[in-house]
Order: structure tokens, then C-alpha cells, then sequence
């Protein structure tokens, strides 16, 4: 899901906390150490990184390209791997009958099924090119908000840990209570009783 898509979803961050030192080499530091990088030789079925927001499939941060006027703009992508249970089950039962006539026995253990079940599973995950998925990012460093277009659970997880790893700042999801919590300068009487509230339902 695009920024400059013709329809959009948006979770709001809170970005708890302030960069040490010039907040500009710091975020950029941060975004290329944790950049997206091309991984063809790992069976993982997940990679997650950094990019630019102008250009996807080539991470660069160089000067201020991720700045437009007192916004921080750049991607996350995410690659994804997906191989069918079936054709994992299909491979697994190929190499299983394999090792049972090499062996002699007439079966395998249950360590040697488990190991047989790996290299199957790493094997396929290699040769299947993964998914590129792309959601974009706008901080607002001053007012200490961040948007991220993209409502999907597990995107908004992997946005929250490397964000944290990048920059050594939190993000606080902001709803109802936490605009409440965090936003309106309660005092300490106002939070507790802010804590006692349950939700309302309400019906047409």
C-alpha cells in the first residue's frame, strides 16, 4: 500500500523519545544500516529492510533524498516466500522413498523424517523467487508522529521492531486511549481515571 495510492490505509504512531545528536546523520545511519538487502541464498521465507521511497528495488539515503520539507519519507519492504504444503509433501515423499532404498532398512526414523523434511523445505525456498511487498513511511520527527500506510497486522509488527532497532525509538500505536494517554497533558488524577474506563457500545 502507496502513499500515492488512490486508496490508502493508515495506522498513526506515536514516536516516543528524542534522537541524540544532529537527527538527520542519525536517521539516516539508521536507515541504511538497516536497508533492504537482496538475499538469494537464504531459505528464509521472510526479509524485511529499509528502501527509498522513490525507488524500491534500489536502497539509497544518500544526502537528504528522504527528506521533503520537515518530513522523513522512505518504504519498508518486506519479501515474502510461499511454497504449498502439497508440494513440500510431494518432495518430501520423493526423497524419503530415496533414503529408505539407500539405507536398506525399509525406514526412516523419526529424526531422519524431521531432517529429510528440512532440506526439502530449504531446498524449495530457494528456488522460488520471493514477493515484494512495499509500505510506505512519513515521520514527522518535531511533532513526534509517524504514518504508516498499511493496516495489515503482521506489516505493522515487522514496522515496529526494526523502527526500534534503527533508531532507538519506540512507536505507540495511537487510538482512542492512547491520543487520550499520551496527547492531551493529563495529570496523574486524570490518567487513573482515564484507566477505569471500559469501552461503550453504541447502537443505531
Amino acid at each position: 500500500m502507496g502513499l500515492l495510492s488512490s486508496s490508502v490505509s493508515i495506522n498513526r504512531y506515536y514516536v516516543e523519545g528524542k534522537i541524540k545528536g544532529p537527527v538527520l546523520d542519525t536517521v539516516k545511519k539508521g536507515l541504511e544500516k538497516h536497508s533492504f538487502r537482496e538475499n538469494d541464498v537464504d531459505p528464509s521465507n521472510k526479509t524485511t529492510g529499509w528502501t527509498s521511497f522513490n525507488n524500491h528495488f534500489n536502497p539509497d539515503f544518500d544526502g537528504s533524498s528522504f527528506v521533503i520539507d520537515e518530513l522523513f519519507i522512505f518504504s519498508l519492504r518486506i519479501d515474502k516466500k510461499s511454497v504449498s504444503p502439497k508440494i513440500i509433501r510431494k518432495y518430501f515423499c520423493i526423497e524419503s522413498d530415496k533414503r529408505i532404498r539407500e539405507s536398506g532398512r525399509g525406514y526412516l526414523t523419526a529424526n531422519e523424517k524431521k531432517a529429510v523434511k528440512e532440506q526439502v523445505t530449504d531446498s524449495l525456498f530457494l528456488r522460488v523467487p520471493a514477493v515484494p511487498n512495499i509500505y510506505d513511511v512519513v515521520w514527522n520527527y518535531e511533532k513526534a508522529m509517524l504514518w504508516f500506510f498499511s493496516n495489515n497486522r503482521s506489516a505493522n509488527e515487522d514496522l515496529e521492531i526494526l523502527f526500534s532497532a534503527s533508531f532507538h525509538q519506540p512507536l505507540i500505536k495511537i487510538f482512542p486511549y492512547t491520543v487520550a494517554d499520551i496527547l492531551l497533558g493529563l495529570s496523574d488524577k486524570e490518567r487513573d481515571l482515564l484507566s477505569l474506563l471500559s469501552p461503550s457500545k453504541f447502537t443505531g
